[in-house]
């Protein structure tokens, strides 16, 4: 949100007794949508940005560390994968990384809010880079959690690339809705979600997490640091019944070539140390 205390700088409050404040350089949009109030304006260091209801969603500058790490370790942990499902993330930033795995051939995106993917193929188009018209992507306006509970697709990858758990993204969270997601997984399908940062939002984790915990025999989560995401590293839930997680570098360095990416966040011996957990990380496992 704006502060009349800041004039020219926008101040997101997500966490209590923390803020963090961005200028404002120009701002090229600000509106509200049936579901919330979008903004996008211009940072000196971050370039784009996006904001929902005050709070920083990605920005043109550090995005590719966010999309990087939900996409390509899981694509690449799986090692087959042909089919996605992207939860969200109307920006098209997580389609544009995952479309760039030729081996993929179809990707459901499901996204609440349309306004989100106008406006962002107006105002953010270096984030979505073409990927809203790539014939693999179908879009789907739906709400996640509904679409979640009665699609009989199955995919080798889920991705929820949800806002944080309050407003339209909270149902993203719930017990329910990551069963839905298991059930909609191939055999040794790998699901992956967004859980803040647990620094500031270790409930958060934990709460993801003991529904992972009974869900797949394989369950945790890992890290990478993205600077917009303020308050420590960020989180990325993590849920298999497959063994997807004990690919050793090698193979992961072989995936990655043969997958003719170039990455500026991700690389194999990166998507290994992610799941290496500092203490207080460790200790918000239930």
């Amino acid at each position: 949100m704006t502060d009349d205390t800041m004039p020219g700088w926008t101040v997101e409050r997500l966490h209590n007794g923390w803020g963090q404040a961005l200028e404002e350089s120009e701002v090229l949009y600000d509106n509200e949508t049936d579901h919330q109030r979008l903004r996008v304006f211009t940072n000196p260091r971050f370039g784009r940005v996006l904001t929902l209801d005050g709070v920083v969603q990605t920005t043109e500058a550090d995005n590719f560390i966010y999309h990087e790490m939900l996409t390509h370790v899981p694509i690449l942990a799986h090692g087959a994968a042909r089919r996605v499902l992207i939860i969200g993330g109307g920006d098209g930033g997580m389609a544009r990384e995952v479309l760039r795995h030729h081996g993929i051939a179809h990707v459901t995106m499901v996204e609440i809010d349309a306004g989100v993917v106008e406006f962002s193929k107006q105002y953010l188009p270096m984030l979505s880079a073409g990927a809203f018209g790539d014939p693999r992507l179908t879009l789907v306006i739906d709400d996640g959690a509904a679409f979640m509970k009665t699609t009989e697709d199955k995919f080798d990858v889920i991705i929820v690339d949800s806002t944080d758990p309050i407003g339209p993204g909270e149902v993203l969270f719930t017990d329910t809705f990551y069963g839905h997601a298991k059930r909609a997984l191939t055999p040794g399908g790998i699901l992956v979600t967004q859980n803040g940062v647990p620094f500031m939002q270790g409930d958060e984790l934990t709460n993801t997490l003991r529904a992972f915990k009974a869900l797949f025999s394989d369950w945790g989560c890992y890290l990478a640091t993205v600077p917009t995401y303020a308050g420590g590293p960020m989180a990325f839930g993590w849920g298999t019944d497959g063994d997807g997680r004990s690919v050793d570098v090698d193979t992961l360095r072989q995936r990655y070539t043969a997958a003719g990416l170039e990455t500026d966040y991700y690389t194999p011996a990166v998507h290994k140390g992610a799941f290496a957990l500092p203490g207080y990380v460790e200790r918000l496992m239930p």
